[in-house]
């Protein structure tokens, strides 16, 4: 499995929901216990609980990631292995996931947990990675974010392009897929700079941001050394941009959103 900070997390997940109409197959309204496998930080376990009059109940195997829920909510989490959930059979009427099956080793193994705990509704909301948008006012950008995506998925030990393939899962586990749609999470940065914005651009420029993936770059046989000197120069020019106020990007995520009945 692997692991991410809370930094990490907030940065890629900032935003996500703002529309939360991919969601309306989960009939959130009619929940009385969700449970929101992976849950991280709790970012969604928090829009969960506020769409819903039934329960959410937050798992992870994450504790550091878990205390920082606790820290932000007070949905009650528990820690537990998404392949070995500490539930009894049919504890709950929803078992959901987000970009959690991208990066387990067997993700099978957690959908058939999913369908044993559940007693009507599963989903998974996964991202294809490799099906990102990047445009830039910087040149360089949008050309080396395609080639550090392409390398980091040819190196990283999980499927984290799986998205539009979760339907699979589903049917392997023996769910019957009832919907399936793309939820595009778009995310802009434009004048005026916000914080994290602009946090972004300085860990371009310092090199920071590429280097989080430094192993897998390595293992799909990338010159890391030469695309980490090109990632500081384009960010430089980032930071440039932004003190002209002349700096602009767009980048879209899609996440495929699966829901299975029991």
């Amino acid at each position: 499995m692997r692991e991410f900070t809370p930094e990490y997390l907030d940065h890629t997940r900032r935003g996500m929901w703002e529309s939360t109409a991919a969601l309306s197959p989960l009939d959130l309204g009619s929940r009385e216990r969700i449970l929101d496998v992976g849950c991280g930080t709790g970012e969604l376990a928090r829009l969960l609980d506020a769409e819903t009059p039934g329960e959410v109940i937050g798992v992870d195997a994450d504790t550091e990631l878990l205390a920082v829920a606790r820290e932000r909510t007070d949905i009650p989490t528990v820690a537990g292995d998404a392949t070995r959930l500490p539930l009894r059979d049919d504890a709950v009427d929803l078992a959901v996931c987000q970009a959690l099956l991208i990066n387990l080793p067997d993700p099978a193994a957690a959908v058939r947990e999913f369908a044993r705990v559940s007693d009507d509704l599963v989903a998974a909301i996964e991202p294809n990675n490799a099906a990102v948008e990047v445009s830039s006012t910087v040149d360089a950008e949008e050309r080396l974010e395609r080639e550090v995506r392409e390398a980091y998925l040819a190196g990283v030990e999980t499927d984290v392009a799986m998205g539009d393939r979760v339907a699979d899962l589903f049917e392997a586990a023996g769910l019957t897929v009832v919907d399936r749609r793309t939820y595009r999470h778009e995310k802009l940065v434009e004048p005026p700079y916000s914080e994290p914005a602009m946090e972004s651009a300085a860990r371009k420029a310092s090199g920071a941001g590429i280097a989080e993936h430094e192993r897998e770059l390595r293992a799909a046989g990338a010159d890391y050394d030469e695309l980490r000197a090109a990632w500081r120069e384009m960010g430089r020019e980032v930071v440039d941009e932004m003190g002209e106020a002349a700096y602009r990007r767009r980048e879209v995520v899609p996440f495929e959103v699966t829901v299975g009945r029991v």
